[in-house]
């Protein structure tokens, strides 16, 4: 005869199967977590047909992986962490609209670790140099989410031509039971040409020198005071200068 139970089916368990990505040796659990997440997130993405067009609830959406005493990659990896990305079709298409191809944003992230960059402010600098990831709090992260669809909007208007920070991915990286949110952004500086002089302008004069411990460095970041006593100029063609000035007011209005 049947045994106990016979009669109900057992509900079996989705498991999840990692994927076999060889990433390069990162020394911090946290980077060595969020390479292995961004390549299993675009490798998901590009499962998934593209959208005709976002629905509200993409900008709700995120994805989350949970891993727990996996055996693959164990001298790169923690045993257990979290991966968790924040409105994954969104940020999609606005990689698309700034022209950045899903495969060489991973490459760039992933490739070599990124490196921690400045103090203080917790900036991280892709090796390659193309990419900032800024690390961001909780409420940090409510906010862009806040901004996320005005945010978009406006890209598609103006077509990816802004002098707005250009926004590519946000994640949560949990390890220890310690959750680090990172937004990726368009590194801002020329990844080729080595920069000589470095200026961070506001365009007001108050309180707006360098310290003295600042302009000691390397490569120091000078303000707007700086610059008039320098007496520094920026020479634009007047081609380039009408178009920023043109992206400037479309910006601001």
């Amino acid at each position: 005869g049947a045994g106990p139970g016979a009669g109900r089916t057992k509900k079996k368990q989705k498991r999840f199967v990692p994927q076999r990505v060889k990433l390069p040796r990162a020394a911090d659990p946290l980077l060595a977590v969020l390479g292995w997440g961004v390549t299993h997130q675009i490798n998901e993405l590009s499962q998934v047909p593209l959208p005709v067009m976002l629905l509200p609830d993409d900008f709700k959406a995120s994805s989350k992986i949970k891993v727990n005493n996996h055996l693959f990659n164990r001298e790169n990896l923690p045993s257990h962490f979290k991966f968790k990305e924040y409105c994954p079709q969104v940020f999609r298409n606005l990689r698309e609209r700034f022209g950045v191809d899903d495969q060489d944003y991973q490459v760039s992230l992933t490739r070599s670790p990124p490196r921690w960059a400045g103090s203080g402010h917790r900036l991280l600098l892709s090796a390659d140099r193309t990419l900032v990831l800024k690390e961001l709090s909780s409420e940090d992260v409510a906010d862009v989410h806040g901004l996320l669809s005005h945010y978009h909007q406006y890209v598609v208007q103006c077509h990816g031509q802004t002098l707005l920070p250009r926004f590519l991915g946000m994640y949560r990286v949990s390890v220890d039971s310690e959750d680090t949110y990172l937004l990726v952004m368009r590194n801002l500086f020329s990844h080729r040409l080595p920069v000589h002089r470095k200026y961070d302008l506001k365009g007001s004069l108050v309180d707006r020198e360098a310290s003295d411990k600042e302009k000691g460095k390397e490569l120091p970041t000078l303000k707007d005071v700086d610059f008039l006593n320098k007496n520094e100029k920026v020479f634009v063609e007047e081609e380039q200068q009408r178009e920023f000035m043109d992206k400037l007011k479309r910006d601001v209005e």
